[in-house]
């Protein structure tokens, strides 16, 4: 995950056991990959990689490109029905125009998020857990953004609203290499547990350090130093949010995205010793690594090897604590530590989706 000498140094041995060789990165492109063909997706990079995703999430595109099916449902509030709303065309983004004619004169919530891999790991709304009540599903018409000039609706979340997936395949599960991104937004967050997007338990109960392995997005400080006003990229690895192994940032330039409409915000973690996190601009630019290093030494350990479940969460904590707001648009999640140039493919791929709206 994430350019730079010291990050490949870190990766080159876990990069080699799960088999992404140098010669598999030349297959890697980013815009259409031959006349008449659809763009490649996030997923088929990293799929190219050696490196194929495991759960796939959207409500605003379709992350590989010849997907033409189910994105996300909304339910009416008017009747109960449901909509299952699906991509204008493979490859594309929602075809939007649905959930507003099935919506009109009435509210709709998402209650599932569908995934796009072959795994089929949908999220559906998150359930009791030991810190939080049942949740309840997004508004549909929250969140409108415009995608490749069509305009689609991101996920925003506020509390008491989450995600999950507890039977979720092909996951990684104790001390297993993964990686997830998720595209969110910077300018809603707070400091309350926990906007997640990744590994948890297959409970919804806290069941100790290193059972978890998901991204996050937040003002919360959990560990100092914190540099700037946030929100900062930190991995949520249980009983912790972590921007290094001493639990905060390890130098002063990591203030993390700030207030930008769409992050890009990634964590790569090989299960064993190491892990990484770092962030991009969705809407231009690269990517930058704000730490690269070994696991979690403090707190009481249990993070070397790791304890993942293999469970998956959007917008929660592990135990549903569920206090936090956020917005998500897109997320993956990988078998294996993607290469670096698979990483900056698949930012160049979600600049290329031109991103805009507030």
């Amino acid at each position: 995950m994430i350019v730079g000498p010291r990050r490949r140094a870190l990766w080159l041995s876990l990069a080699v056991a799960v088999g992404v060789l140098a010669g598999c990165l030349t297959v890697l492109t980013v815009g259409p990959a031959s006349a008449g063909s659809a763009p490649q997706g996030p997923c088929d990079i990293y799929a190219a990689a050696g490196t194929p995703c495991v759960s796939a999430d959207s409500t605003v595109r379709a992350l590989y490109a010849s997907y033409d099916g189910p994105l996300y449902q909304v339910t009416r509030a008017s009747d109960g029905a449901k909509r299952v709303i699906r991509p204008q065309a493979a490859g594309g983004v929602a075809k939007a125009s649905e959930q507003i004619s099935f919506c009109a004169r009435t509210t709709c919530r998402i209650t599932e998020i569908y995934d796009q891999s072959p795994r089929h790991n949908d999220l559906t709304v998150e359930g009791t857990g030991v810190q939080g009540a049942a949740d309840v599903g997004a508004p549909a018409d929250a969140l409108p953004v415009t995608v490749d000039g069509s305009q689609v609706y991101g996920v925003k979340m506020s509390g008491g609203m989450g995600y999950r997936d507890n039977a979720a395949t092909g996951t990684a599960e104790n001390g297993q290499p993964e990686s997830m991104y998720m595209v969110a937004s910077g300018t809603y967050t707070n400091n309350s547990c926990c906007f997640d997007y990744g590994n948890t338990e297959r409970t919804n109960a806290d069941t100790g350090n290193g059972h978890m392995d998901a991204v996050n997005l937040s003002t919360r400080c959990r560990f100092q130093p914190c540099y700037g006003p946030g929100p900062w990229v930190e991995a949520d690895l249980e009983n912790g949010l972590y921007r290094s192994s001493t639990g905060g940032s390890l130098s002063s330039s990591d203030t993390g995205p700030g207030a930008i409409p769409f992050a890009t915000v990634m964590l790569a973690n090989n299960g064993q010793d190491k892990f990484a996190i770092g962030w991009g601009n969705s809407r231009s630019g690269g990517l930058t690594t704000t730490y690269s290093g070994p696991e979690p030494t403090i707190n009481g350990g249990g993070y070397s090897p790791m304890h993942q479940e293999g469970g998956i969460v959007l917008g929660t904590g592990g135990d549903n604590s569920n206090k936090d707001v956020g917005e998500f648009f897109e997320g993956v999640m990988t078998s294996g530590v993607p290469a670096d140039a698979a990483d900056n493919a698949v930012q160049a791929n979600i600049v290329a989706a031109h991103y805009s709206g507030n």
